[in-house]
């Protein structure tokens, strides 16, 4: 076993600290990879603080994890020691049910998390907020030479769920797309949506962003606190990708979709959501949710930032300003993705 720096919580109810981690000895399929960076998600919050249900303490969270192999297993075929690599969100799966044969090995009903999940040998995983970390190449990604690693680390969670909906529903070239919401999620919408061709439009709150959003690829940012908006932009849009988890009046937002347009949910409110059946019927619209993407298309979706020239805006912070972080991303004040130096954690 290897004993490993890191950053985690002993309860929900204290900040961040330093503690350590183990990692297990290599398997014959195992990498282990020196952590170089590692992404602040908002999904990392609402864990620490015991907001998802009861977990096992310590836990340390970071599920946007890009570094460098440092070691493999006897049996490892795909990596070899130095490769830029990157982790996100699973680390395993059955690998024989429908979803993990499809390769959306995300919809798996017995997914492994990279942390706060029982893993194969029946301990808990510990996530990237650490120096290093074992992961089954299966589940490891390549990271494109035109990648900066620390720019690379949010595309394995934010990238990717943005990424998975706008291809599952097939935009492109001529696609009327509106992101909801302009924070980490949804400046990657924009930006990946604006990549593949789409005409892509914001849905914020305010005007605040309304300069970075058209310099990100947006045709059109309007502010959703204005009724005026709503009316203007009754039945325009193909799909709307919703990346917030406060709780909207979903049938003002489906009454923006066009005939056959889908809303897709990627943001988790903490309650239910009530919804018309008028406000699906009348246009024959649709209200999806996405989780994610599959391993595969997780790679997609890497190379084809690569090859773009996506990347997400980032604010590198150290291991003591995580709490702070914290905080910050709950008062919307980062633009648009913390990451962490995991040089710090030492």
């Amino acid at each position: 076993m290897l004993t490993v720096p890191a950053y985690g919580a002993s309860d929900p109810s204290q900040p961040l600290h330093p503690l350590t981690v183990e990692r297990r000895d290599l398997g014959p399929h195992d990498v282990l990879i020196e952590i170089g960076f590692s992404g602040i998600c908002h999904s990392d919050i609402h864990t620490v603080r015991g907001e998802w249900g009861a977990r096992d303490w310590p836990i340390t969270p970071g599920h946007e994890i890009a570094g460098t192999v440092s070691a493999v297993g006897a049996e490892v075929s795909r990596f070899s020691v130095g490769d830029r690599v990157g982790v996100g969100c699973m680390v395993g799966s059955c690998g024989t049910c429908v979803a993990c044969t499809a390769g959306q090995e995300q919809y798996c009903k017995d997914v492994v998390f990279t942390y706060g999940s029982t893993d194969a040998d029946g301990t808990t995983t510990q996530g990237g907020y650490s120096t290093h970390v074992v992961v089954t190449e299966s589940f490891v990604l390549a990271i494109p030479d035109s990648l900066p690693l620390d720019a690379a680390a949010p595309l394995l969670c934010a990238g990717i769920t943005s990424y998975s909906p706008l291809r599952h529903w097939k935009v492109g070239a001529g696609s009327r797309v509106a992101v909801v919401g302009f924070g980490g999620l949804g400046h990657m919408g924009v930006k990946l949506a604006s990549a593949m061709g789409a005409d892509v439009t914001v849905l914020s709150q305010s005007l605040a962003k309304k300069d970075d959003s058209l310099a990100f690829g947006a045709q059109a940012h309007h502010a959703t606190a204005d009724p005026a908006t709503f009316a203007a932009l009754d039945s325009s849009f193909d799909l709307i990708l919703n990346t917030v988890s406060a709780p909207l009046d979903m049938d003002a937002y489906l009454g923006l979709l066009a005939l056959d347009g889908t809303l897709v949910s990627v943001g988790l409110p903490p309650r239910p959501i009530s919804v018309s059946a008028f406000s699906l019927v009348g246009a024959r619209r649709s209200w999806a949710g996405s989780n994610i993407g599959g391993i595969a298309e997780t790679q997609e979706m890497l190379d084809f930032c690569g090859e773009h020239g996506v990347r997400p805006e980032i604010e590198l912070v150290g291991a003591a300003d995580i709490n702070t972080a914290y905080e910050r991303v709950l008062a919307s004040d980062v633009r648009y993705r913390f990451v962490i130096d995991a040089a710090t954690f030492v």
